[in-house]
């Protein structure tokens, strides 16, 4: 039976800047305009990490399954390792899932935008079907397309929403650098994994593109959200603060581009995070003075 300890770790820490950051600079978005809610920001905020925790379990659940993360080199998987039974990940998933649409409900009834109960719905089916499923599109090199619209537009623009209960346009174009960096997290994890996935038949972003080529997107994802964030500044001036992060960039990027591989990676994830809430902690700070 898994321990507390290592349920903390299938539930993939690192990966939470994700869920956090686009909610923070959403949050910026409606100070911006003088509407923040706070109980709204704090549920939306809710709302995104149970979705990103319940991913995490439901990514565990099926690759454990499918018995694609016996030879991975990353962090322990409850399932993949035997110290969790499929049947009590994928429970653990659910409830993540519920617990989502539980506090995104109550946003739907604050802001009576009753279309967001299919923007939710979608969520939780993507948080599903990027594994799970008979044909999981995770597979089929859709994950970061998936990842840049629910952990950056949709999760910017929903958290500016529910707080100001219209849409201003700052509201897409800050969406544009938490979905790069989210799309990073996952790049670089799936090139960490490229050879693994390969061999398992996943075909990932990464094993799709190749080693060189993911290096190049890694890279990309990186560094375009810094001139992202400059766009806003001819309106928003306080946005180039997010420019002040970009030394946290240097190190992963180094990193990747010198040809990091297996563990070396690891680190390289955990720097990318840090940069994602600098960065998130600045821009945010920037949209909102």
């Amino acid at each position: 039976m898994a321990t507390s300890a290592q349920w903390l770790a299938g539930a993939r820490p690192r990966t939470l800047p994700a869920a956090i950051v686009p909610v923070a600079v959403g949050t910026g978005v409606a100070a911006a305009y003088g509407g923040v809610i706070w109980w709204r920001a704090l549920t939306a905020l809710f709302v995104a990490l149970a979705l990103q925790v319940g991913v995490n379990y439901a990514n565990d659940y099926s690759d454990g399954v499918r018995g694609t993360d016996k030879a991975r080199v990353g962090p322990m998987r409850l399932v993949g390792s035997g110290v969790a039974s499929p049947r009590s990940v994928l429970v653990a998933a659910m409830l993540c899932f519920l617990a989502a649409a539980v506090a995104g409900l109550a946003l739907v009834v604050a802001t009576r935008a009753w279309w967001l109960l299919l923007v939710g719905a979608l969520a939780i089916a993507a948080a599903w079907f990027y594994t799970g499923g008979s044909r999981p599109y995770g597979y089929r090199a859709l994950g970061e397309v998936s990842v840049f619209v629910f952990f950056g537009l949709v999760a910017v623009v929903g958290t500016a929403y529910v707080q100001l209960e219209r849409l201003p346009w700052t509201a897409v174009v800050a969406a544009i650098p938490p979905g790069l960096l989210a799309c990073a997290l996952l790049v670089v994890n799936n090139l960490r994994d490229i050879h693994t996935d390969e061999a398992a038949g996943k075909r990932t972003m990464a094993v799709v593109l190749g080693d060189l080529r993911t290096r190049v997107l890694y890279t990309t994802c990186l560094l375009v959200p810094f001139a992202a964030a400059l766009v806003l500044v001819p309106w928003r001036p306080f946005a180039a603060l997010a420019v002040l992060a970009i030394p946290l960039a240097l190190a992963p990027v180094r990193a990747v581009r010198t040809g990091a591989v297996g563990p070396d990676l690891i680190t390289t994830l955990r720097q990318t995070g840090h940069l994602q809430l600098a960065f998130g902690a600045l821009f945010a700070a920037g949209l909102a003075l």
